[in-house]
């Protein structure tokens, strides 16, 4: 059963860091692009990062960029996401997943393979 499994997430303070990763099994990472996306209370999903697969282009939407960086390690069928600054506005469940978009870095639609999601609270 292919699945996607995130983890990492926790209580961290205002200006701190934490590191998501997100292990596959079931299925080669490597052959798709991941995103990694996150929703918070009453609002909609949405996408941060994303890094294709070969040859690993990456794009970062503007709230999380110079914070956030995206990663992958093919060898160990896994993705990640490393978050600095971190402020209250960046607390929700964050979620990777995994698609073949037609083009990069694709639509929220185009990513069919989803994690459970791991919680992130950013608070004092």
């Amino acid at each position: 059963q292919p699945q996607l499994v995130e983890s990492g997430g926790g209580l961290v303070q205002p200006g701190g860091s934490l590191r998501l990763s997100c292990v596959a099994s079931g299925f080669t990472l490597e052959w798709y692009t991941v995103g990694w996306f996150r929703q918070a209370p009453g609002k909609e999903r949405e996408g941060l990062a994303f890094i294709s697969s070969t040859p690993g282009m990456i794009s970062y939407v503007n709230s999380v960029k110079g914070r956030f960086s995206i990663s992958r390690d093919n060898a160990k069928n896994s993705a990640f996401l490393q978050m600095n600054s971190l402020n209250p506005d960046d607390t929700a469940i964050y979620y990777c997943a995994a698609g073949q978009p037609d083009q990069f870095p694709g639509r929220t639609s185009e990513y069919y393979r989803w994690g459970q999601g791991t919680q992130v609270t950013v608070s004092a």
